[in-house]
């Protein structure tokens, strides 16, 4: 064991974990004030369920001894992380690094794929629900592909015995371009598709988001925990976390000018939601290919995901799709183009050893990356689409329409982000939802909206 390596590990993993708050308010501050406390919670709720599914037996089902061709691991292997919990010289190691190190490290992976997701759908989902969907998608979807293209293990001649796509194929993707991003972003294309558009898609102007600063916090806040996801995937303190980490910081960078520079001529505005998406786009372009590319050409792609994701995401508009968030736009196609960007620039000099169709590598790598990225697609999009129809006709998956106009936060959770006219946070002594239908039925001329019309809390 390395201490230095599992330090790094350990360190890597509580900045992944804090990814998914710094989501909540990204996905927050970009959905109406009567909505933002539901957003945040359908992120906390994933890491809830995947965590607890994850040492039930998620880590086994990823990375427990393959059962069939690559495609899953035994559940049953390490269920309840059984077999690795030792911490003395007989403590099973993973690299360098101590086993369960490992196990926290891709557990906050798994959760911030369920998360992502959410913003697809967000202002009109059943809390119990999500929940619901999050437990299966992760058990269903995300495990078995985790172990597609995260499980590198080997048998004692060094043969790989580990997922199809990493082992088998020889996909490159050090650290979730496909597994995260083309996963969830398929998902979420799934679950837009299924519950319909929200009440007043493309015409209500109440669907912009209301605070932006929180957006902006959120990415600031991806963006650092991104260092852990990124340069922590090398498991190691070592040359290849510094490889990844430059080419972590150069894309994004490039990925808001290419953004920024999409608004100014499209809309005549650079805007600070465009900076954030931006930086996310790189981001999540990055992540497959941040040790196979060398930071020039992290920079190309940046530039090119950047303008690719704020000319995508509009066409949910154009497509008559309700993605709320983006979630397709930016995770789909920036985890698409990130991936096929290996075949075409991977640097046979980098950490990956790839060798790219522009470093005289032909089309054999692009053909693969094309396959991991299609594979992954397809299986998710179809997966999510079933499994979302199932809790569709079981016990629901969207709110009522009334609910969607009154704000899902009172409905869902009965709770309010904001003051609104005496009425805030719920009390014991009176449900929110309650005070809420007292304060509406007296005309108020100081409160914002419609006085005493309808019972809604506007944004």
């Amino acid at each position: 064991m390395n201490t230095g390596d599992t330090a790094w590990v350990l360190v890597s993993a509580a900045l992944v974990l804090l990814m998914t708050p710094g989501l909540a308010f990204f996905y927050g501050g970009m959905t109406r004030a009567k909505a933002v406390l539901n957003m945040m919670m359908m992120s906390f709720g994933a890491i809830a369920v995947v965590g607890v599914l994850w040492v039930l037996y998620g880590y086994s089902m990823s990375f427990g001894t393959d059962v069939f061709a690559g495609l899953v691991g035994s559940p049953g292997e390490k269920f309840g992380l059984a077999g690795i919990l030792s911490t003395g010289d007989d403590m099973p190691l993973a690299g360098t690094i101590p086993e369960i190190v490992f196990v926290g490290f891709q557990a906050v992976f798994a959760i911030i794929t369920v998360a992502l997701i959410s913003g697809a759908i967000a202002d009109r989902t059943k809390f119990s629900s999500w929940l619901v969907f999050a437990g299966l998608f992760a058990t269903i979807v995300y495990f078995p592909v985790a172990h597609w293209v995260f499980d590198l293990n080997k048998d004692a001649s060094g043969n790989g015995t580990g997922g199809w796509l990493g082992q088998g194929l020889g996909v490159i993707d050090f650290a979730g371009g496909t597994a995260v991003h083309i996963n969830a972003g398929a998902a979420g294309l799934a679950l837009a598709l299924l519950l319909g558009k929200r009440k007043g898609f493309g015409k209500d102007p109440g669907h912009r988001p209301h605070n932006l600063p929180f957006v902006m916090l959120g990415a600031g806040l991806l963006w650092f925990g991104w260092f852990g996801f990124n340069a922590g995937s090398a498991l190691g303190a070592n040359g290849i976390a510094g490889y990844a980490w430059i080419n972590t910081l150069a894309a994004p960078c490039a990925a808001v000018l290419g953004w920024l520079i999409i608004e100014r001529i499209r809309d005549g505005h650079a805007t600070s939601l465009g900076a954030a998406s931006g930086a996310v786009a790189g981001l999540v372009a990055i992540t497959p290919a941040c040790t196979a590319l060398t930071p020039v050409w992290s920079l190309v792609l940046g530039l090119l995901a950047g303008a690719l994701c704020a000319l995508a995401v509009g066409l949910k508009y154009r497509l008559n799709y309700d993605d709320s968030l983006d979630v397709v736009g930016v995770h789909l196609v920036g985890g698409i183009a990130g991936t096929l960007f290996i075949g075409l620039a991977a640097d046979p000099g980098s950490p990956a050893a790839g060798q790219g169709l522009f470093y005289g590598g032909g089309l054999e790598l692009l053909g693969k990356q094309t396959i991991g990225a299609g594979s992954v697609l397809i299986y998710s999009f179809v997966l999510s689409f079933v499994i979302g129809w199932a809790i569709k006709r079981t016990m629901g998956f969207r709110i009522p329409v009334q609910d969607e106009i009154e704000g899902i936060d009172v409905s869902e959770h009965a709770e309010s982000a904001y003051e609104y006219g005496g009425v805030g946070v719920a009390g014991s002594f009176q449900p929110l939802h309650d005070q809420i239908q007292h304060s509406f039925n007296k005309k108020d001329p100081h409160r914002p909206g419609d006085a005493g019309s309808t019972a809604r809390i506007q944004s």
